[in-house]
């Protein structure tokens, strides 16, 4: 599992030119499955994300996480996360999940990060095509990999 995490001051997400999802501060979360990723990919990633220190404590350093600081979160599903760009300058898509077994994974990690933080998680629409804005703040951008913990 690959996401890219984005601090935000706001973000939203467009579904057929409507507003489907809109937060305040907090974190956007764009994420990915490949082939062979679990429930247990999904558990190490939401502990990492809900616990990771972001936001600024009252001495201005980045030592609160999206918990300690009562935010939301926003998540849209990615599988272009996965592309290979090794050959050519058409990104291949082969290590990316199949819906059939993506789709599920999207839905328990929506839950998992609900149920651990108990904020506001809101997202996209599995499979859409979808619009994405948000005000990058910072700009604080992370990415992280389940298979590497990195």
């Amino acid at each position: 599992m690959r996401v890219v995490i984005q601090k935000v001051t706001q973000a939203s997400v467009q579904i057929h030119g409507k507003v489907h999802a809109s937060i305040g501060a907090g974190l956007l979360v764009l994420a990915g499955w490949e082939e062979g990723d679990t429930a247990e990919d999904n558990t190490w990633m939401v502990q990492k994300i809900v616990k990771m220190r972001l936001f600024e404590d009252q001495d201005g350093v980045m030592n609160r996480s999206v918990m300690e600081m009562e935010g939301q979160i926003l998540v849209i599903s990615q599988f272009t996360l996965h592309a290979a760009t090794k050959k050519g300058n058409r990104p291949s898509y082969y290590r990316a999940a199949h819906p059939r077994t993506s789709e599920p994974l999207y839905e328990d990690f929506l839950d998992q990060l609900w149920n651990v933080s108990n904020l506001s998680v809101k997202s996209g629409e599995f499979g859409a095509d979808m619009q994405v804005a948000l005000i990058n703040d910072g700009p604080v951008t992370i990415t992280m990999d389940s298979k590497n913990k990195e």
